[in-house]
């Protein structure tokens, strides 16, 4: 009883609770305004009518998600003076206007850093023409080219990609850059923050970016301020706060580490217990990880201090060149490697186009790992083609999942792909793993889910690899977990589902790219 009033005490008087609540208190007050309007319900509500059918024709025609409008006009339809406020207020802000110059300016600023090399395009053409146009797509419109020269190593485990890490971190000379969605103090963070003080007292410059609402909950109040006080440079991304704005719901959901310019690591990998089974939560977390060493390294550093100064204005232009470690040429290190990132503050989904480029140039196979199958009509489009051509399409997805509704959501759509040839399986625990594997050729590891949020709202990244020894390691793993952990999802387990369940998912459905 003393331990549930312990949590409940901490959870009612949490800087979160008191933030939530706020916001809170704002909707509150714009529906109270909306409502001590209502002596003049007559004259407003024609007048609302006419903006809400002005304000939804204007939606439909933004260059945005089908989607997307379609989560806005059924609520300006249904509730059309509160539908048009919310919107108002939420498209017009200084905060996102700012946000969005601040990210373009540095990554334009930063784009001659980033050049690609022309002899390693000209090779890759002559592997693959639809490669080497993915290739150029991500070079021209993600800012990140493709690489040789490097080494990868992939981890079917969190436990794994920990354990790694931290032989890694302890052979840092020069500096460590390490940008995570979560962090929460346990095993995994407390030898993690041992290494980064330890190694800040020898000289090596330690730098840590952690997302303000991913952490929100986990981490004491202003734990930012009490790292720098040990030693490791710290900043929040984004940090959580009282005010309705869209900017909220851009958040930096990437993991990246990066170790003196030879060393980064990317994937699934938040740094919590849960993440390497220390805490269950879920049954069996299952993530991945991929370790890369060499040329394509260069590419998430980079990453890394273009977010950082974004996120510290203040710091001035960095002298990049100084993380830039002297070449390392890798013998018998086969194929290419291009590590990306993907912003909501531009116009292009590239998260979302290397998944189609993957699904859509498939022979034989695509293979997929989601923790969260909330596809949008363009990725239901191309998944169904490529089954329906006879390409072996398969998507593990959680058998617990850590959100109901996005089950809910995720079920909604297991009888339309299965109707198309795709099959699906869920994991005996909750999967967090973003893997993409096809024709023995091609793979994907990093941090981007099947959903709207990682597709376009959050900041993310992703390593590809195409003809590198790692990419028959995805594939081995994804088979191994098909053969001992997965049950595969049949056309009668989806009738069976009861007509409540249906309705629930169908609703949720209409509202996921707003979830």
């Amino acid at each position: 009883m003393l331990k549930f009033l312990k949590k409940t005490a901490k959870f009612l008087f949490s800087q979160r609770t008191t933030i939530i609540l706020l916001l809170i208190a704002q909707i509150m007050f714009i529906v109270f305004t909306v409502l001590r309007l209502s002596e003049y319900a007559n004259y407003i509500t024609q007048v609302s009518r006419v903006i809400s059918i002005a304000l939804a024709v204007y939606i439909l025609n933004k260059p945005e998600n089908p989607a997307y409008k379609l989560a806005w006009i059924i609520p300006l339809m249904a509730f059309p003076l509160f539908a048009t406020l919310a919107y108002f207020i939420l498209s017009n802000q200084y905060s996102a206007r700012a946000a969005r110059s601040a990210y373009a300016k540095k990554c334009a600023s930063t784009r001659p850093y980033l050049k690609q090399e022309q002899s390693v395009r000209d090779e890759i053409a002559k592997e693959s023409t639809d490669v080497q146009r993915l290739a150029k797509y991500i070079d021209n419109f993600g800012g990140y080219p493709v690489y040789r020269n490097t080494y990868a190593e992939y981890y079917k485990l969190g436990e794994e990609k920990f354990a790694s890490m931290l032989r890694e971190l302890e052979k840092a000379k020069k500096f460590i850059f390490m940008e995570y969605f979560i962090i929460d103090q346990g095993e995994m963070w407390d030898a993690i923050e041992e290494i980064l003080v330890r190694k800040a007292k020898e000289g090596v410059e330690v730098r840590l970016l952690y997302d303000g609402m991913g952490s929100q909950s986990l981490l004491p109040f202003r734990y930012d301020k009490k790292l720098r006080d040990i030693g490791i440079n710290c900043r929040v991304f984004n940090p959580f706060r009282p005010m309705l704005s869209s900017i909220q719901n851009n958040r930096d959901h990437r993991k990246i580490c990066v170790i003196d310019g030879n060393t980064a690591f990317n994937g699934g990998v938040n740094l919590a217990d849960e993440y390497i089974n220390r805490k269950e939560r879920f049954g069996h977390w299952k993530d991945t990880a991929v370790m890369i060493k060499g040329d394509a390294v260069w590419s998430f550093t980079m990453m890394f201090l273009q977010m950082w100064e974004v996120v510290d204005s203040k710091s001035g232009s960095t002298d990049y060149e100084i993380y830039r470690p002297d070449t390392h040429e890798f013998d018998g290190c086969a194929g290419y490697v291009i590590p990306y990132g993907d912003s909501p503050l531009d116009s292009e989904a590239v998260g979302q186009q290397t998944y189609l480029s993957i699904i859509y140039g498939a022979k034989d196979y695509v293979y997929i790992t989601t923790p969260y199958l909330i596809p949008d009509h363009e990725t239901v489009t191309a998944l169904g083609y490529a089954a329906k051509s006879g390409v072996d399409v398969r998507i593990i997805t959680p058998g617990i999942p850590d959100k109901w509704y996005c089950r809910s959501i995720a079920a909604s759509y297991y009888g339309e792909l299965i109707a198309m040839g795709v099959r699906i399986y869920e994991y005996d625990g909750f999967i967090h793993a973003k893997n993409f594997v096809s024709d023995d050729t091609a793979a994907v590891v990093g941090t981007i889910n099947l959903d709207y949020r990682s597709l376009y709202l959050h900041f993310e990244c992703a390593t590809y690899m195409y003809k590198t020894p790692a990419v028959m390691d995805v594939k081995a793993d994804f088979l191994d977990m098909l053969a001992k952990r997965c049950q595969e999802i049949t056309p009668q387990y989806c009738a069976s589902r009861s007509v409540g369940r249906r309705m629930v998912s169908a609703i949720l459905r209409v509202f996921a790219p707003l979830l």
